[in-house]
């Protein structure tokens, strides 16, 4: 019997696409998946359907790379450009993009084979740094339930805070809002995102709740539930050290912003401390919300700003930036080197040299990625160095926070944007890797002769 010529297509196809997943690595499988969730999203955004005023195709690529890497950046305003339809479609990018790429697609195969492949499960282990004794089946599971029952309870308590402050058709807003703090997206319904609401302080410890657990990581949550349930003694090492450098980073913030910012001075000491603590957490945990205005901030500020987005949240979780982990590295090989160790170590533990170099050449890249992106913004725009570099930054770090500039970049200027956000989602490094070429061969290797 002749074999069905269409039968034989698709079993090649198959194979072919098998091929891809299992020969491909991991940063590169990364990348093709956020891309293929941007361009999904470019493409429903485009749809005159979802939108009340007509977008322009660059606007809508740039708000779908702003939902899938959780930035929060935008071009245009989402409420006034699209329906309520669009608005769905940009909550769905943003759940995907905080999920991450490999959480959705690893769950559907779970639910119909009840199993993972290598090819995932390496993949997975890539897109949140896990450590080898983390099975990536239970993470994805917590991860999703953990995910849900957040957000419906952040829903539930802003759905009551927006309809005691006369939110009109408050239930909407509540669950974007829920979502997009969780994901640490920062997309806002309302124009001034939640400027309205600097004095109001259940939204203020709502908003900050959520955004906090969602960057502190779900690696945390695996690690407290599994130390709970009795299967650990104690708390992981990372999860000890994100707790810590989180909390610092959270305290020395706010107290220099309560502090030196002038425009917080004539505000009562109570909502000072709270706006002051807000603007931190947003910064650090790359939320991108603000209830006051970014581009009215002292310089002095700016500087604390960019630090605390260039760090960022951390490994496993919803935000972007370096990693709080990867600061601790570095902070582990600088006092090592100063105190003449011969070993590099952070609180007493011993820094696996992989991580090490991992941190190093994160950082590395960020700096080398920041100012070619700073030389083309200013070749580009006409806005003031210091604008520019919070621009970048903010995108590199997936905050979303801006001095008012981005509704004004060019054409050029928003297309380096969107490359800066993905390569926030992605990971700077793994951004990096991902559009490395091929390294040499050992044949290659084994030509060293120099002729001068």
């Amino acid at each position: 019997m002749a074999s069905d010529p269409h039968s034989a297509r698709q079993m090649r196809f198959l194979a072919r696409m098998n091929r891809f997943f299992t020969t491909t690595h991991p940063a590169k499988l990364l990348l093709f998946g956020y891309l293929s969730y941007i361009l999904i999203g470019w493409a429903l955004l485009c749809l005159p359907l979802f939108q009340q005023v007509s977008v322009s195709a660059l606007d809508a690529l740039f708000i779908a790379t702003s939902a899938v890497s959780t930035t929060g950046l935008v071009s245009i305003d989402p409420a006034s450009s699209f329906t309520f339809g669009g608005e769905v479609v940009i909550l769905l990018l943003i759940q995907v993009g905080g999920l991450g790429y490999m959480t959705i697609g690893s769950f559907m195969v779970l639910t119909i084979h009840h199993r993972l492949g290598h090819a995932r499960r390496r993949t997975t282990k890539a897109a949140f740094n896990l450590p080898d004794d983390v099975d990536p089946v239970v993470f994805i599971r917590s991860v999703l339930i953990f995910t849900l029952l957040v957000e419906a309870v952040g829903a539930a308590v802003l759905f009551v805070i927006f309809t005691q402050a006369g939110v009109a058709d408050p239930l909407w807003p509540a669950i974007f809002h829920a979502i997009s703090a969780f994901c640490t997206a920062g997309f806002s319904l309302f124009p001034n995102s939640l400027e309205d609401f600097a004095s109001n302080p259940a939204l203020n410890a709502t908003i900050s709740a959520l955004s906090i657990l969602g960057a502190m990581g779900f690696l945390i949550v695996v690690d407290s539930w599994r130390t709970f349930l009795g299967r650990k003694k104690y708390l992981g090492f990372t999860t000890k050290i994100i707790v810590r450098i989180t909390l610092l980073m959270l305290l020395c913030g706010t107290a220099l912003m309560f502090i030196v910012e002038p425009t917080l001075q004539a505000l009562p000491p109570a909502d000072r401390l709270m706006t002051a603590f807000f603007q931190t957490m947003t910064a650090a945990t790359t939320v991108g919300f603000n209830t006051h205005p970014i581009g009215s901030m002292a310089p002095a500020i700016l500087m604390v700003f960019f630090f605390l987005m260039i760090i960022g949240a951390s490994p496993a979780g919803t935000g972007g930036g370096l990693k709080t982990t990867s600061l601790a590295a570095l902070i582990g090989l600088v006092r090592s080197t100063l105190k003449g160790r011969d070993q590099i170590r952070f609180f007493k533990r011993r820094v696996p040299l992989d991580k090490l170099q991992n941190a190093a050449a994160g950082l590395t890249y960020y700096m080398v990625l920041l100012s070619v992106s700073m030389f083309l913004l200013l070749l580009t725009e006409t806005a003031p160095f210091e604008v520019l570099m919070f621009e970048a930054i903010s995108a590199m770090g997936t905050v979303g926070l801006s001095m008012g500039l981005t509704g004004d970049l060019s054409d050029l200027g928003k297309l380096i944007i969107i490359i800066l956000m993905t390569a926030g989602r992605v990971g700077i490094l793994t951004f990096g890797i991902a559009l490395a070429t091929a390294d040499e061969s050992r044949d290659e290797e084994a030509d060293n002769t120099l002729v001068i």
